[in-house]
């Protein structure tokens, strides 16, 4: 049986995340405490006992959710042992930290780093993305390609929902034309910024030199990147393809889809929230899918 683990990102928190794990075992507490210290300021008050806006800043969200996905990958021991793995965006750093590519405190670094990165980008250029649900990838791209404004395929998610990014103007028209061309619902997503598009450009440049000074090793098993959705081991490659994410596509839907063919019998999702497993069901609906959890 060939286990693929997968790894949320952004979007998936919720006020609590994590309390459970920190409660559970002296090894999760003490690694929530380290990264108290690392971010210099107490994440694990917003997470345990927070408001769902604390929750939603940006530099907030994605260490918090990388922390409850790795502690918890951490926690089950020898009960881990992927074959293969992936994750959404932010995931992705999860995922090679669960998989041994990078150390706990380097991925909490570059999380962290990335965080901020993009909260300044959005700052500098604000954007918009949106969920076009009903329509084919296809039908979305070359809409896109159409619009005069900046606006991109960002999220692959799957089949009949892909996520658009770009300027506010250039989304808005892009919504309007692809509810023309038969998309059942395009849905403005609560977000202040165009992720994986090219006004994330500020926040590539600045991760860049981050990521390339940061050590990454080879990993366990082959990651899955958002990139080109293929499998990576070479740890050039993988910091390469860190780098191009940034501004590059999500693409979810082909990842899972390599991963089924690459002989994928069942995704464990790793971490906050159902969503991934939600998606991976969308791709296949025979394959089983379930939660990471300690409890025996």
């Amino acid at each position: 049986m060939k286990t693929a683990y997968i790894f949320p990102g952004q979007g998936a928190q919720f006020v609590g995340m994590g309390k459970d794990l920190y409660e559970s075992n002296e090894e999760s507490k003490a690694l929530f405490e380290q990264a108290n210290e690392i971010l210099g300021f107490r994440i694990t008050d917003l997470m345990f006992a927070g408001t769902e806006e604390d929750l939603k800043q940006t530099n907030v969200t994605q260490p918090a959710i990388f922390l409850h996905s790795v502690i918890l990958a951490k926690a089950l021991g020898d009960k881990f042992q992927p074959d293969m793995v992936a994750g959404h965006s932010l995931g992705e750093f999860s995922a090679l930290v669960a998989a041994g590519a990078l150390s706990f405190e380097d991925g909490l670094r570059l999380v962290a780093k990335r965080a901020n990165a993009m909260q300044k980008a959005t700052e500098l250029e604000p954007g918009a993305m949106a969920a076009i649900l009903g329509l084919d990838d296809v039908i979305v791209e070359e809409v896109c390609a159409q619009v005069e404004d900046i606006v991109v395929p960002a999220n692959y998610n799957c089949p009949g929902q892909l996520v658009i990014s770009g300027s506010v103007s250039g989304v808005d028209t892009a919504c309007e034309k692809l509810l023309e061309a038969g998309a059942k619902r395009a849905l403005k997503l609560n977000v202040g910024g165009a992720f994986h598009s090219p006004l994330m450009e500020a926040a590539k440049q600045e991760l860049q030199n981050a990521i390339i000074d940061t050590e990454i090793k080879i990993p366990v098993c082959a990651i899955y990147q958002n990139y080109d959705a293929l499998p990576y081991q070479d740890p050039v490659a993988i910091k390469e393809n860190l780098i191009a994410q940034l501004t590059g596509a999500v693409r979810w839907t082909q990842t899972v889809e390599t991963m089924l063919a690459d002989g994928a019998e069942s995704f464990v999702e790793v971490g906050p929230g159902t969503v991934l497993q939600g998606l991976v069901k969308k791709v296949n609906r025979q394959i089983p899918t379930s939660s990471a959890s300690i409890a025996e």
